[in-house]
């Protein structure tokens, strides 16, 4: 099937990271650290496995850490070279070299996760593009991004990504009505629902925080139609586009982390820092260690 091919993203980082506070005070929640890389660079080089070129991140106010981490550093990078450094000058001048980076304020109401999109409207065109929140990702052998450009490129449809999680938790996530499966990992959307009880939840697949959206969405989003929480949700303008025409499921395979819950963010670091190949060794015996003391 033709499709047009998808260079541009837009990723929502505006929200305060309140359950983070005080650290998130002045630091965005987007550069917490995954052991020695913020987690908004982990989902950036993941858009870039997939082909994007145009990343464009919407922020608020106390961002500015975001802009400055994606720039480059040129007192940095010389200070390491004349260290003798030039593996870590040449990885920090590659941060700045993954993509073309443009900054949008985010403003306007209801507010609400589509909002994002809204603001970003006018540097999308007519284009497919990605929208990713930087909470949510996964550790994979094939990119989150790849695989959902890959139900893109052979449906020609709006794709959302997906993970099961335990029927008792469903109510925490927009979830899919599923129309009918494609195969084990890829369905045909009839519909989302928005934080079901779980006794009358439709599935347990729940939405993992990326999609890619065809232009179709636009108009419906352009209404700015309030719903859950009397904020503008992007699920539901996903299933009501999902009634015009077909929208599509990809069930990642990977690990799922979310950034944004304290829990599940040590998962996420403990997670990676097992498998560094110089800190998992050592860290691996001390877990084990610890553990063992009760």
């Amino acid at each position: 099937m033709h499709t047009k091919k998808v260079t541009k993203a837009i990723i929502a980082a505006a929200g305060f990271g309140t359950r983070f506070l005080p650290q998130t005070k002045a630091m965005p929640k987007e550069m917490l650290p995954i052991v020695d890389k913020p987690v908004i660079q982990i989902i950036v080089e993941q858009l870039v496995q997939a082909g994007i070129t145009d990343i464009i991140i919407v922020t608020g106010s106390n961002k500015r850490a975001i802009e400055d981490h994606f720039d480059r550093s040129d007192e940095l990078e010389a200070e390491l070279r004349s260290r003798g450094k030039d593996e870590q000058a040449d990885q920090i001048k590659a941060i700045a070299e993954l993509a073309n980076f443009v900054y949008v304020r985010q403003k306007g109401t209801p507010k609400g996760n589509a909002r994002p999109v809204l603001n970003a409207r006018h540097l999308i065109d007519d284009e497919p593009f990605f929208v990713v929140f930087a909470d949510d990702f996964f550790r994979s052998d094939v990119p989150e991004p790849v695989q959902m450009l890959e139900l893109y490129e052979r449906t020609g449809g709006s794709v959302v990504s997906f993970a099961q999680v335990d029927k008792d938790q469903v109510n925490r996530y927009g979830v899919a009505d599923v129309a009918e499966m494609l195969d084990e990992s890829s369905f045909r959307l009839s519909h989302l629902v928005e934080k079901p009880d779980p006794s009358s939840a439709p599935s347990n697949y729940a939405v993992a925080g990326c999609y890619l959206l065809t232009p179709d969405i636009l108009p419906i989003l352009e209404q700015e139609k309030v719903g859950v929480g009397g904020e503008i949700v992007l699920t539901e303008a996903v299933g009501e586009l999902a009634k015009q025409k077909p929208v599509f499921g990809r069930v990642i395979d990977g690990i799922w982390h979310d950034a944004g819950d304290k829990s599940r963010y040590l998962e996420a670091i403990v997670d990676y820092a097992l498998l560094n190949e110089k800190l998992g060794p050592s860290f691996r015996t001390y877990l084990e260690k610890r553990l063992s003391q009760g």
